[in-house]
């Protein structure tokens, strides 16, 4: 009997056709003679009852007029797909319209099936992810990891040759996982490469793909306009750069620099060691010193000049100071004080909501582009794009964090222009924090670990039965909160806690000026506490962060070990969007690395979003928003601290209201591998 959950087995071996056996169970569609791609159309019936005898439960499909595909096949199977190209993104909207307006799921299923066999199948996983994250009757379904059905993106592409091997000689009950090294993209004679642990993290980038799931650029408003969706492009890659600086503090490095003039060559290269599955070709690398020129790409439809870069920044930078830009009719909208960042971050990414398009242009997407197709500008050479064309492997090219410094100093430009949060709005009359402190002594623990995943449901035309990888990242030592807070109000009151962290000292060792520190803070908590008249004791364990989700849930086979209730059911049920646990912590050094954790609880009635919460998923709402919700916190993201502060105020001990407390921690890195406990 065929169930919503069929629809999932279409991510599986996504260049197998969808008549060869799925899932664990051995499921197979009766995929229709007309739903046949036409070079098997004449030996359909030999396909068919060859595999019908492999299967253990045969899915019928619901007959359905076929809508036509038209140009979104102009993207050939075996090509790359790039959301930062104008014309993937117009093809990956109409795909995405289509399978939204299937009535039922057992239409979207049907026409999934005939779509998944001529669409390039990059495309598809996209933009059939979209439309499940969207459609009233799959936004309940559990996508799986990407990481699980495409892991030539996060894995170092010798490996493939290796779990096929293990794959062919070694019976499934015998193999053993196979390592990938830590650093296999560069040696130390590279700087850069002491940040590979967090460029390449394969939870990071994972992040970023969801996170592009979740907010697609193009499609029906219904789908793109979300809840403060600009201001959420904003934030989220704004607290990407403030970790990146910070794991450059603890690796001996200074910022990333920005990215702000289009001629100069980038001094970093980049080499990924990655092949495409699909395009059957190495993602090209990236040669230290090349320079931006002008993009002539036919096929791509890509026409851009250097110099549009620059109007449209120019343009941008014009408005931001103007206060105000104009639609298409020329209309002003004002750049308001809540809205205005919003707006912003619609017309920097280049959505369908940017209120113009012609005049502010494609800034964000096409600096991926330019850097992207940097080897081969006119496509001379016939190459695709590198790891910065594509979402799910931009974070690993030191060049996105000098791209993104770029963005966000164009957001900062704004909020610079903001009114400054007074004393009277920062405190909250009554509430004082009397004490913070970590319970591992104020020490965060960091080491490496190992950890399993299983890429066989990624390895099409290969032998069954699960195949291991074992990579290595950075994990931390679980440690709890303790905040001691008193209400002197006459009741109880409610309040939200919000946790930062940022290096104590800049990369030349001295105190910080907050003005540039407050772009140093990582969000690491936010929560609503009830405060009882007198003295309170709050504690809050690292692990139920609004920040992140679960490494079981970026990794885990969502057929397997699922929990039957409890706590260990309301891990497993995030939606899949955050910033991975493991990663919460920056590395820190040997020696300990001073912080400053800052913990404020704001004014409940000011920061409250009236909604029912009821079906919400246990998302990272920091980071990624509530998924059907408004976004969970009335005030800017970021707060206190996306704003410059008051006149007079320049230290954070100068900051301080009673309601706020800082504490100093250390993050000493201990230089050891722990083994997995289990594969997922």
């Amino acid at each position: 009997m065929s169930t919503p959950n069929n629809l999932l087995l279409l991510f599986e071996h996504p260049q197998e056709p969808a008549y060869v056996p799925k899932g664990s169970k051995k499921t197979v569609f009766n995929v229709p003679y007309n739903y046949l791609p036409d070079k098997y159309k004449p030996i359909g019936v030999a396909l068919t009852d060859r595999f019908g005898a492999q299967t253990n439960e045969k899915i019928p499909l619901k007959k359905i007029a076929i809508p036509e595909l038209g140009e979104i096949l102009d993207l050939a199977r075996d090509e790359n797909f790039s959301l930062f190209l104008p014309k993937h993104r117009d093809i990956a909207g109409q795909l995405i319209e289509i399978f939204m307006g299937m009535r039922t799921w057992e239409d979207l299923l049907s026409m999934a099936v005939y779509a998944r066999d001529r669409v390039n199948p990059y495309l598809f996983n996209y933009a059939f992810s979209v439309a499940l994250l969207h459609r009233e009757d799959t936004k309940k379904l559990d996508l799986p990891s990407l990481a699980r059905f495409f892991p030539d993106k996060f894995c170092d592409s010798k490996i493939f040759v290796r779990a096929r091997e293990e794959a062919k000689l070694v019976p499934e009950g015998l193999r053993t996982p196979l390592v990938i090294p830590k650093d296999f993209t560069a040696s130390e004679l590279e700087e850069e490469q002491r940040l590979a642990y967090f460029r390449e993290d394969i939870g990071a980038n994972l992040h970023h793909w969801h996170w592009h799931l979740v907010y697609p650029l193009n499609g029906s408003k219904e789908i793109v306009a979300k809840n403060r969706r600009g201001e959420l492009f904003y934030y989220m890659h704004q607290q990407i750069i403030a970790r990146y600086n910070f794991e450059r503090f603890c690796n001996k490095l200074k910022r990333t620099e920005r990215f702000n003039d289009f001629t100069q060559p980038i001094k970093e290269g980049y080499f990924p060691k990655l092949d495409s599955a699909v395009a059957s070709r190495a993602y090209p690398p990236r040669v230290a010193n090349q320079k931006f020129q002008d993009l002539r790409r036919t096929a791509d439809q890509i026409n851009v000049d250097v110099e549009d870069l620059k109007r449209w920044s120019d343009r941008i930078f014009n408005a931001i100071h103007e206060g105000f830009v104009k639609n298409e009719k020329g209309q002003i909208i004002f750049l308001t004080e809540n809205e205005g960042i919003d707006i912003l971050g619609n017309i920097v990414e280049s959505s369908v909501l940017s209120p113009n398009r012609t005049v502010y242009g494609d800034l964000h997407n096409m600096g991926h582009v330019f850097s992207a197709f940097i080897h081969d500008p006119d496509h001379r050479y016939l190459e695709t794009f590198g790891v910065m064309g594509d979402v799910a492997t931009a974070m690993r090219d030191p060049f996105f964090y000098r791209w993104h410094s770029y963005i966000d100093d164009i957001f900062q430009q704004h909020k610079n222009t903001l009114p400054r949060y007074s004393e009277d709005t920062l405190k909250y009359p009554g509430i004082t924090i009397t004490g913070v402190e970590i319970d591992t002594s104020n020490i965060l623990n960091t080491f490496w670990q190992q950890s399993d995943i299983d890429l066989s449901r990624g390895m099409d035309f290969q032998e069954e039965g699960s195949v291991f990888v074992r990579f290595t990242h950075l994990q931390h030592q679980p440690f709890t909160y303790n905040i001691s807070v008193k209400n002197d109000n006459p009741g109880t009151k409610m309040g939200t806690c919000r946790i930062f962290l940022a290096p104590k000292f800049d990369e030349r060792g001295r105190a910080w000026v907050l003005r540039e520190q407050r772009v140093m803070f990582i969000e690491l908590d936010k929560f609503i506490v009830t405060l009882k008249q007198g003295v309170n004791t709050i504690q809050r364990k690292s692990d139920q962060s609004s920040v992140t989700i679960p490494f079981e849930r970026s990794f885990r086979d969502l057929d397997t070990n699922r929990p039957s209730d409890g706590t260990d059911l309301n891990q497993f049920n995030f939606c899949g969007c955050g910033w991975p646990q493991h990663l919460l912590i920056p590395k820190g050094t040997p020696e300990g690395m001073p912080c400053e954790l800052f913990v404020m609880i704001s004014n409940y009635d000011d920061d409250k979003v009236e909604q029912n919460m009821d079906g919400a998923c246990n998302d990272a709402g920091s980071y990624c928003g509530i998924k059907d919700k408004l976004y969970p916190d009335r005030r800017s993201m970021g707060y206190p601290f996306d704003r410059l502060p008051r006149e007079g105020v320049k230290t954070l001990r100068e900051f301080l209201t009673p309601n706020m407390r800082v504490a100093d921690v250390t993050i000493r890195f201990k230089d050891r591998t722990i083994a997995p406990k289990q594969a997922f």
